[in-house]
């Protein structure tokens, strides 16, 4: 096949993909009737029909469903090959898009990756704050961070911060209405704050370990919210028993606005990872980013 024919390809798996002319002749800066053209003289050449036609719609036929599964994969990797070498200049440049939760993005994202900005100033950054398991493959992330416990085997993970331990509190007052817990059970028995999972449409179930058993608690409470600031602040105003990591909590501690109970089921765990797939040749920009959120203990 002519070289000249990759450009039809490439119309060919845009079409596919848009399943429109109007939308992939606009993508791809081109008439309609030019690509419906490229189209019809990519077929002949190939002697097989690769899309099917109606006055609604265009789809792939079974041809060129396969052609375009084994070939768009190719094509993304040029595009990605391209941009590595246009980021390859004096100083990284490019978009880095994370996906995280909104604590570790203010206690330890944005406080480690604030000089990048001030020094960098070709680099974008993106920290999309999202509490589900987002698939930051099929999202289009560059990386995403969570717990260590919480990581896919095919996945490189870099730890970017030290272990974490969950801790369970309360206010005083809350103290003087209800008897503190000694073991994980007895909160079902108390008014706890929830956290929502958006991804998994459920309730987050409190999780214990005192290096000997683990426990999964579904506590019950009159509040749900997703995201720590309000989970937090309805703890502090005695409205239930809250269950985060504990540098959450810490300045409360201090200060005896919170108490804390059942320390003994929150034992360590391997705390927060960035991970990204196992790409080669990832952008200056990206690796700067790893580099700079990097745990060293």
């Amino acid at each position: 096949m002519p070289r000249n024919s990759y450009n039809d390809i490439l119309a060919f798996i845009t079409v596919a993909t848009e399943q429109s002319f109007t939308k992939a002749a606009s993508l791809l800066g081109v008439s309609q009737s030019a690509l419906s053209h490229s189209m019809r003289g990519l077929e002949e050449r190939m002697g097989i029909r690769l899309l099917t036609r109606t006055t609604r719609s265009v789809a792939p036929t079974e041809a060129g469903l396969q052609l375009l599964q084994r070939m768009a994969p190719h094509f993304a990797e040029i595009d990605q090959e391209l941009e590595n070498i246009t980021a390859l200049r004096d100083k990284p440049a490019g978009t880095v898009r994370i996906s995280c939760g909104d604590h570790v993005a203010e206690t330890l994202l944005w406080p480690k990756l604030r000089p990048i900005i001030e020094n960098y100033p070709d680099i974008k950054l993106e920290l999309n704050v999202d509490y589900g398991l987002t698939n930051i493959v099929a999202e289009r992330f560059d990386a995403g961070v969570r717990f260590g416990e919480q990581l896919e085997k095919d996945m490189i993970a870099v730890p970017i911060g030290p272990q974490v331990r969950m801790a369970v509190v309360g206010t005083k007052d809350y103290f003087s209405r209800y008897p503190k817990p000694q073991h994980p059970q007895d909160l079902l028995k108390h008014q706890c704050v929830n956290l929502r999972l958006p991804t998994r449409g459920g309730l987050y179930a409190w999780e214990f370990d005192n290096g000997e058993r683990q426990l999964d608690i579904q506590v019950e409470g009159q509040v749900i919210f997703n995201t720590v600031h309000l989970l937090t602040q309805a703890a502090l105003d005695g409205v239930g028993l809250a269950f985060l990591p504990e540098d959450v909590f810490l300045p409360y501690l201090a200060d005896d606005k919170l108490e804390r109970v059942l320390e003994d089921w929150c034992v360590p765990f391997p705390g927060y990872h960035l991970y990204y797939p196992n790409r080669r040749n990832h952008t200056p920009a990206f690796q700067l980013v790893v580099e700079h959120l990097r745990y060293r203990s």
